[in-house]
């Protein structure tokens, strides 16, 4: 809900409802780009047709006793705290849940703090569990989720690092486990296959390839492009060489992404993680 900060019938709704579905706070915000009162810059984005900067917030109102003043943690007037927790930076009023302002990401994060760490290549903070574990990609987190196409970076939503490196939003990575298991960026596995596969194998040691076909090879095309990197191996002519980017049993022969393969591997072992 929005009041003009000249709206005196603003005052009475205000006082009704301590914060929003978002945040709570005894305090409203003034836009500095539509001098409107709101709670949150999400609801302020929510209900405009531009955004609130919540770097350019300098004014916020009691809820009690409605006096517009500097941005600060507890009224000037009446004493009523606006937050229990107050970021002068990123101006967010909120309960305790043990947020802290990453000077690097520049926004603040729910902790506690000694449970994450900033990636710098990632541009991100992480899980401790997570430092020296995970995969690198350079500033991912300014990219949007590729499921729902929503921002990451800024988001309320956690993130989910998936095994390659990419993010989605943690929310989306369940809704995304019920149709598949595949990154939707590189199509690389998101969970630990390794019992499927196995399985695989069984079903496979169990049906042999007719006698007439075991010979044969077949041409495709990796879909992932194997990243451009190639295993080479010093065997004997004909035996093929393998792409890092299957498992052990999955053999190339060319360098130009063009892999042949006996057919007695291709259905159940053309399989990426």
């Amino acid at each position: 809900m929005a009041f003009s900060a000249l709206e005196d019938g603003a005052r009475g709704q205000a006082q009704r409802r301590r914060g929003c579905e978002h945040y709570d706070r005894g305090c409203l915000l003034k836009a500095p780009c539509c001098d409107k009162l709101y709670t949150c810059r999400l609801c302020h984005d929510n209900n405009e047709d531009h955004q609130l900067d919540r770097f350019k917030v300098k004014e916020v109102q009691c809820i009690n006793c409605e006096k517009i003043q500097h941005a600060q943690q507890t009224c000037e007037e009446c004493s009523t705290l606006f937050g229990e927790y107050y970021c002068s930076v990123c101006h967010l009023f909120d309960k305790d849940k043990k947020q802290y302002h990453c000077e690097n990401c520049g926004i603040c994060r729910i902790g506690p703090k000694e449970d994450f760490f900033h990636c710098l290549k990632c541009n991100l903070c992480l899980a401790m569990n997570l430092q020296g574990k995970h995969k690198c990609i350079e500033n991912v987190s300014r990219q949007n989720c590729p499921i729902c196409l929503e921002d990451i970076h800024t988001s309320r939503i956690a993130a989910q690092v998936l095994p390659c490196g990419h993010l989605l939003h943690r929310t989306c990575y369940e809704d995304m486990l019920k149709e598949g298991y595949r990154c939707p960026l590189c199509m690389r596995s998101a969970l630990d296959m390794s019992r499927s596969w196995r399985q695989r194998d069984d079903e496979v040691a169990q049906t042999p390839m007719p006698s007439e076909y075991q010979n044969m090879t077949v041409d495709f095309t990796c879909l992932l492009q194997c990243r451009g990197y190639w295993w080479y191996s010093a065997q004997p002519p004909g035996v093929p060489f393998y792409c890092f980017c299957a498992p052990p049993g999955f053999p190339v022969l060319s360098k130009d992404s063009i892999h042949s393969l006996s057919l007695d591997f291709l259905a159940p072992r053309a399989r990426f993680s």
